[in-house]
């Protein structure tokens, strides 16, 4: 009996980004819906699930924000609706809103994004030179210096890329088409959540 795509994660996260870049690359661009995005992303979830201690403190707080969005999907339609609100209510930066809450999923999204990109470039089995170079990218900037520590000492720990392959129940041939696939839909979506903030001047770096 074959695999189904319940035990397929990676198959979920590149074919529900594929469909965002469709909305995404459309011209002007039209209006993501706050529900289609956050279930795209919560298939992510369990990737930094499969990478363990490093990048546990990514976990938590990927899920709880993603959650967020999901709730807010409830109430409100679109990305940049939900963007708007929270200018009209000048609660952009402030903790928990959904706009403050979907930056730091969309920084979740480009860890992944450069992660898979350096494993398609770094030969051999190990992942702490891919894993390094994504946390060092997006997250570290962001973080203090106990949370820089915890993670450098968790990517002693962090599986090898066969181990991550097999929880997510794919080979290298199979991994890597789906990895590009993520690779080429998720480039697009970035920057559709890049250009709700710049298009605002509500800036990134915060």
């Amino acid at each position: 009996m074959g695999s189904s795509e319940a035990d397929k994660p990676l198959r979920r996260i590149a074919a529900s980004f594929e469909e965002l870049a469709v909305v995404a690359k459309q011209q002007p661009p039209g209006p993501m819906e706050v529900v289609s995005f956050a279930r795209a992303c919560s298939h992510v979830s369990v990737l930094f699930g499969c990478l363990g201690f490093a990048f546990k403190f990514a976990e938590m707080d990927y899920v709880a924000k993603v959650d967020d969005l999901l709730e807010a999907s409830k109430s409100i339609s679109t990305l940049p609706d939900m963007v708007e609100l929270d200018i009209q209510k000048s609660t952009v930066r402030q903790a928990g809103s959904h706009t403050r809450n979907m930056l730091r999923v969309k920084r979740g999204i480009d860890m992944v994004k450069i992660l898979f990109e350096q494993i398609l470039v770094t030969e051999g089995n190990s992942l702490r030179d891919a894993a390094s170079k994504a946390y060092a990218q997006v997250f570290a900037p962001h973080h203090g210096w106990a949370i820089r520590k915890a993670v450098a000492a968790g990517m002693y720990v962090l599986p090898s890329k066969s181990q991550l392959l097999k929880k997510l129940n794919e080979d290298e041939n199979t991994a890597k088409v789906k990895m590009q696939n993520f690779i080429r839909s998720s480039g697009p979506v970035i920057l559709y959540v890049e250009d709700l903030f710049t298009t605002r001047n509500l800036g990134m770096d915060w």
